[in-house]
């Protein structure tokens, strides 16, 4: 698979949405976008030739498909700088502390101390989010929706594996206060399926300003 609307009400210019792989970030982050003509900050995993390779056998695949998104993610505040970033409206579905989080999962102690190194380099100049939107859901849900939408690229992702990067980003999110959070539950929504989940998401994303906030709309939905 690690960010922003000018809202009619006021909200936020630059929104970051993120989480593991199959939580529904890039499904929120399309609609929020259709919603406020906002535009839109994708990953794009499927242009990563080392991914596949990364899923199916493990450690030996992981450094280069962690350049790759480093790479990739410099490209893309490059061309949308061009474009001024810093004053658009954008909704992404990743946001940048989340290469970190996949790095430290992924990689030995020797390659990430060279990731390091380059990523000091490479010099990401990114704005700040105005909010961070981070989508949770268990392990087991996650695995249904990836089998369900059958990538190629995402075949042979593990249990193992999403129960390491859900740790590190639930640890990473423990004392996050460099924005405005809000945490939504997704494991009871259907974003992509259900207009009224997804318009009791957006809502909420929309109304949040300041602070830290927890969102279960399993209770208020069904």
């Amino acid at each position: 698979d690690e960010s922003g609307i000018a809202l009619v009400t006021g909200g936020a210019r630059r929104i970051g949405v993120t989480g593991v792989p199959g939580v529904g970030k890039t499904t929120l982050v399309r609609r929020l976008a259709e919603r406020h003509g906002s535009q839109t900050l994708l990953e794009q995993p499927q242009e990563n030739p080392f991914l596949k390779r990364f899923y199916s056998e493990g450690q030996s695949a992981a450094l280069p498909t962690q350049l790759f998104f480093l790479f990739q993610r410099a490209a893309q505040y490059s061309d949308l700088r061009q474009q001024d970033l810093f004053t658009s409206n954008i909704v992404a579905d990743f946001m940048l502390e989340k290469d970190w989080l996949f790095a430290h999962v992924t990689l030995r102690p020797e390659e990430l101390a060279l990731y390091k190194q380059v990523y000091e380099r490479v010099g990401l100049d990114a704005p700040r989010p105005d909010l961070v939107v981070y989508l949770q859901a268990p392990v087991t849900t996650l695995m249904q929706r990836i089998q369900r939408r059958g990538k190629p690229e995402e075949r042979h992702i593990t249990t193992d594996y999403l129960n390491q990067l859900s740790d590190a980003y639930a640890r990473y999110f423990t004392s996050y206060d460099r924005t405005p959070l809000l945490i939504i539950n997704t494991s009871q929504v259907n974003l992509a399926d259900n207009q009224l989940h997804l318009e009791d998401i957006l809502e909420r994303i929309e109304g949040h300003r300041q602070g830290r906030s927890f969102y279960n709309p399993v209770a208020e939905l069904l």
